[in-house]
């Protein structure tokens, strides 16, 4: 039996291929360098040393193993096409996985109509009949034929944090992380990037996504907010990230922005502006500044939403840095349930120009779900 040596050309006995030795691991296993530069690694009995480069010829024992790989993947398609979309979504928690070398010729089979991306964040409440103390799971949901690379990630002001990062496969969905209720403000801005493409087979390119969403955490403390849907056995709260192909539409506008908008707006119109609405004050009292625009001004006729916004938060700093050298007191800024946009506004303002202050929601029973405290530290 010839030796093998570095440098020599060989072939593989049992499948199709082969290429240049370039080392040993061992006594038994060669490494084999093939036509795309990759090593591979191989039993040295499954070589034989050639002198030409004729290594991709099919050997008889390759076909015969070829043709037996191929009849058991069609017996595992034939028997997955006959069950629906919700059926292959795995109702439990998948592991979450990177990107690896594919080791398996099987194909996973393709749902009718995958082709289009359809894909959602969902949280889900460990225990639906606690609501208002359970903690929660967020899951991303692939409801197409294609893999996707994904990140998922939460905003502090302009700062990102990764919470996850990794593979989806077509057809689940993943885990992505678990939280408490008391985590719940650093979830209120997320964001999920995606990269799609299918895997051993042809595909149509698909754009990479960028979908920021807004959380309303209010929503987590109402039961309704969670509806049954195909992809769990329990309610869920779902949004949007691409739906048939467009990602969902960015609903963020940053304070920054509309602040700029604002300054514009004064410098054209030069308007003076009305005294800050106080319902209630006092040494110890509570003070109460209500920021509804029709109770700032009288008349908001060609102003669009964005100056209406700056208008408020005005307001608010004016207010803030009235009181921001009395301690302890407490300030109660009524902002109405809305949409949550100024709501969220007053809270990165806080977060960055008073993070000593304490913020909370007042009283629901006094204010419902529109108001927040700020108690100056």
């Amino acid at each position: 039996m010839e030796i093998m040596k570095i440098g020599d050309k060989v072939r593989f006995l049992s499948e199709v291929g082969g290429g240049v030795v370039t080392g040993f691991r061992g006594k038994d296993i060669v490494l084999v360098e093939d036509a795309d530069g990759f090593d591979i690694p191989m039993p040295v009995r499954e070589c034989v040393v050639i002198e030409t480069d004729d290594y991709n010829i099919p050997t008889p024992a390759s076909k015969a193993a070829k043709k037996k790989a191929e009849e058991q993947s069609a017996a595992r398609m034939a028997s997955a096409a006959s069950k629906p979309v919700s059926s292959v979504l795995d109702s439990g928690r998948q592991i979450e996985c990177t990107a690896k070398p594919q080791v398996s010729v099987y194909r996973q089979p393709e749902m009718k109509g995958g082709d289009v991306l359809n894909v959602y964040l969902a949280f889900v409440p460990e225990d639906i009949k606690a609501v208002s103390t359970t903690p929660f799971e967020a899951y991303l949901v692939n409801d197409s034929n294609y893999c996707m690379y994904y990140t998922y990630s939460s905003a502090e002001g302009k700062s990102w944090t990764a919470r996850s990062h990794g593979l989806i496969e077509p057809n689940t969905k993943l885990l992505l992380e678990e939280f408490e209720k008391s985590e719940l403000n650093d979830r209120e801005r997320v964001a999920v990037q995606l990269v799609a493409f299918k895997d051993n087979r042809s595909f149509a390119m698909k754009p990479a996504a960028n979908v920021e969403i807004r959380i309303d955490t209010v929503k987590f403390y109402k039961l309704h907010t969670f509806q049954p849907t195909d992809f769990f056995d329990t309610p869920a709260l779902v949004y949007d990230v691409v739906r048939n192909d467009t990602p969902a539409r960015q609903v963020y506008v940053s304070a920054e922005d509309l602040q700029d908008a604002l300054m514009q707006k004064k410098a054209t119109d030069g308007s003076s502006r009305p005294r800050t609405i106080v319902k209630r004050g006092g040494k110890n009292e509570i003070i109460e500044i209500d920021l509804h625009i029709g109770e700032l001004l009288d008349d908001t006729r060609g102003m669009s939403n964005s100056e209406i916004l700056n208008y408020q938060l005005d307001k608010f700093r004016e207010v803030m840095e009235q009181y921001r050298n009395k301690r302890e007191q407490r300030i109660v800024f009524i902002h109405g349930k809305g949409d949550g946009v100024l709501r969220k506004a007053l809270l990165d303002e806080l977060k960055r120009k008073y993070p000593t202050c304490k913020t909370q929601d007042a009283s629901f029973q006094e204010y419902g779900f529109g108001a927040t405290m700020v108690t100056v530290k």
